[in-house]
């Protein structure tokens, strides 16, 4: 592990981004990571080292504020080698019933924070002429559940967010992947990181019955951060990295159920497919 480089990673004070944090830490990383609240993060993650780790108050909403950060970090470190957009949380409802409110507040911060942050990165990076932008996605943003439509599409925006990033920044010398978890023991659905908004409609069963399992399954997920921390911080050493890497055995499957039957449904509806464009 090249232990001179510098990561900055977004939502790092619980789940998968402290994990990381620590794990990066650990192995002799630079970190500037970012939270709503420096002294929670500190606690959190409980190393002060001012050489190594930079604890940053950062207001994801606020695009001034990320750019203090950049230069606080560049201050400190002198360079951002990896960027890890983990900042996000989930939401589950139906999506007649979540407050239009709430479904633009979890874009302002799982899409528009994500993409934000990656633009004051960016010429960093460039000047660089390397770096690796990380965003952390979800299996969910490809194949969704049941009452999860408003937070499966931040995170399918996401990832088609990272696939045309890769392509416009590929001559920089900047590489660019996906992160798609499936269910992983970060706390994810009881600590503050899920919007649930509970059906009062009559039917709806399917949802109603998804989030019976999906609560009833907190801190029984088979996904171990600790694992998905340390395949993250492998990905810097690879020439060709992945641009989509899904993480867990259910991700795996889900993904390859989806892709199957996304494949003969094309197959399937080709000639009418086709059969749009002007005759030659």
């Amino acid at each position: 592990m090249n232990s001179t480089k510098v990561w900055y990673v977004t939502g790092a004070s619980q789940g998968l981004g402290l994990t990381l944090v620590k794990k990066l830490l650990d192995n002799g990383h630079r970190v500037a990571a970012t939270s709503r609240n420096a002294q929670t993060l500190k606690q959190a993650v409980g190393l002060i080292d001012t050489d190594r780790f930079l604890p940053l108050a950062v207001d994801l909403s606020n695009p001034d504020c990320i750019e203090e950060s950049i230069r606080e970090t560049l201050k400190a470190f002198g360079q951002i080698d990896v960027l890890v957009n983990n900042a996000g949380y989930g939401m589950a409802g139906t999506v007649e019933e979540i407050e239009g409110q709430k479904i633009r507040d979890i874009f302002n911060v799982n899409v528009l924070a994500a993409i934000d942050v990656t633009k004051a990165v960016l010429p960093v990076m460039r000047g660089q002429g390397s770096g690796y932008v990380i965003n952390i996605g979800s299996v969910a943003g490809f194949v969704g559940a049941p009452g999860w439509s408003v937070y499966s599409a931040t995170k399918a925006a996401i990832a088609a967010f990272s696939e045309v990033l890769a392509l416009d920044v590929k001559e920089f010398g900047i590489k660019v992947t996906v992160v798609e978890p499936s269910g992983f023991r970060t706390g994810f659905l009881t600590t503050g990181s899920l919007a649930f908004t509970e059906s009062n409609i009559e039917g709806y069963q399917a949802v109603k019955n998804a989030q019976q399992r999906y609560l009833a399954a907190d801190g029984k997920q088979p996904g171990d951060p600790e694992k998905a921390s340390e395949i993250i911080m492998s990905l810097i050493d690879m020439d060709e990295p992945p641009l989509h890497l899904y993480l867990g055995e259910d991700a795996y499957k889900r993904a390859s159920e989806k892709l199957r039957i996304m494949t003969a449904e094309l197959e399937k509806w080709k000639e009418f497919t086709i059969s749009a464009d002007f005759k030659s």
